[in-house]
């Protein structure tokens, strides 16, 4: 069976842990593909809630197998704190794999992360500080550490002490910061390595095999479109792929393996960090949609910034992941506006731009041209079809539809896994 990609369609926070969770009942494998424990997923069962930050969405279907793909970076003590936690409320974590190819955020790499954005000062990126930068950065220079290593002592040591000859320098005489012993690096996460070795396996090889056997396989990424290292808002991105194309690098698997894209798409808009953000909203309308929305992070708790929904981006994010289907999230948190505004281009020194402009500066000088829709009044959030949504919201979702250039075909009416509307069936 062909592989689905879920990806988010704006600067993340879409609500991707909902649709993974809603379609991990009809598939064998969730794999968490790229970013690390600086983006998270709620998922509402009932009246559990469970915020995942490291897991995928998968671990919460127990037929289900939950993947950590090679593109991840993980922070070990994180994770399997997050798995202790998980296991006490009563959902088993023993069908997880790791792959053996992922790479480990090390101490130095958060103590860089934070030292390195505090001194950027206003022009910081607005990272969490969890070192997700570096260890990318370490990555992509060869020099990392992989989950792989923690079983050869030996080879952890040398690597270490190789890195950390750079690192301290950085940190103590650029930084004036203290230095970080490799020994005694090696030591706490040489500590980790029996814990974690029941979940490690080559995660390619698996997930291969399960698709060639027949397996439904959901790949999920972290993070959104516009955050993406080369497609997002550069530099005021993440530092890895979200994007659909990122799917396959992080998992392990070919692109001809995937036949559907579903692009999550929230009925406004949200981004957390600094940016350019066309469609933000600083007032009092800003505010109620962030208390409506509920829009603080599930891994940081920072409050995400606001605005009303953008079809440039929208229409950009369906181009650069070639989605096929989207799943509009939150519809239910625009109720009792009598218009919504609608994005619908961009206006720049004078001139309107349908798409994204082509450089920095002139994205951070887009001002969102709007058409105005009507609201509704009526509580959705029982709808169990799209015929149940008051005439006023069944347009709003077609116009989305229309000017984001992808079919709708699930939509999401509250935060349970029971308030969503299938349209077309996503599998």
């Amino acid at each position: 069976m062909p592989a689905i990609v879920l990806v988010g369609a704006q600067w993340g926070d879409e609500g991707k842990g909902k649709a993974t969770d809603l379609l991990g009942d009809q598939v064998q494998f969730v794999v968490r593909y790229q970013g690390g424990n600086n983006a998270g997923h709620t998922v509402v069962i009932g009246d559990e809630k469970y915020a995942l930050h490291q897991l995928p969405s998968g671990v919460l279907s127990r037929h289900c197998v939950p993947v950590i793909g090679n593109g991840v970076v993980i922070d070990l003590a994180a994770l399997l704190e997050e798995i202790d936690e998980i296991e006490a409320r009563g959902v088993r974590c023993d069908k997880l794999l790791v792959s053996a190819n992922a790479h480990l955020i090390m101490p130095y790499h958060r103590a860089l992360d934070k030292v390195s954005e505090r001194f950027l000062g206003k022009a910081k990126i607005g990272t969490t500080g969890r070192g997700i930068g570096p260890t990318y950065g370490d990555k992509v220079a060869r020099v990392g550490i992989r989950v792989q290593d923690l079983f050869d002592p030996g080879i952890l040591q040398q690597k270490l002490e190789l890195t950390l000859r750079d690192k301290n320098q950085l940190l103590t005489k650029v930084y004036n910061r203290r230095g970080i012993e490799a020994k005694r690096v090696a030591q706490e996460f040489t500590g980790y390595a029996e814990r974690l070795r029941p979940y490690v396996a080559d995660t390619g090889l698996v997930i291969g095999q399960a698709l060639d056997a027949g397996a439904n396989v959901l790949l999920e990424g972290a993070q959104g479109t516009l955050l993406d290292v080369d497609h997002g808002t550069y530099p005021f991105v993440t530092s890895s792929n979200p994007t659909a194309g990122g799917a396959c690098v992080g998992a392990g698997i070919g692109p001809t393996r995937i036949s559907k894209v579903i692009g999550i798409i929230k009925a406004y808009t949200t981004r957390v960090g600094s940016g350019p953000f066309p469609t933000e909203l600083t007032d009092a309308t800003g505010e109620w949609l962030r208390a409506a929305g509920g829009e603080f992070g599930v891994t940081t708790g920072r409050a995400r910034r606001t605005g009303w929904f953008d079809a440039v981006i929208a229409r950009y994010a369906t181009r650069v992941n070639g989605i096929t289907d989207l799943f509009v999230t939150k519809l239910d948190v625009l109720s009792s506006l009598d218009k919504i505004p609608v994005c619908v281009a961009y206006e720049v020194d004078g001139k309107r731009h349908d798409d994204i402009p082509m450089t920095q500066t002139e994205f951070h000088h887009a001002r969102p041209v709007y058409d105005y829709l009507d609201g509704w009044a009526e509580d959705i959030s029982g709808a169990k079809a799209l015929e149940d949504l008051p005439a006023a919201a069944q347009a709003y979702v077609r116009t989305l539809e229309e000017i984001s250039g992808a079919r709708v075909s699930a939509i999401g009416v509250g935060p349970r896994r029971d308030q969503t509307i299938e349209v077309n069936p996503l599998l």
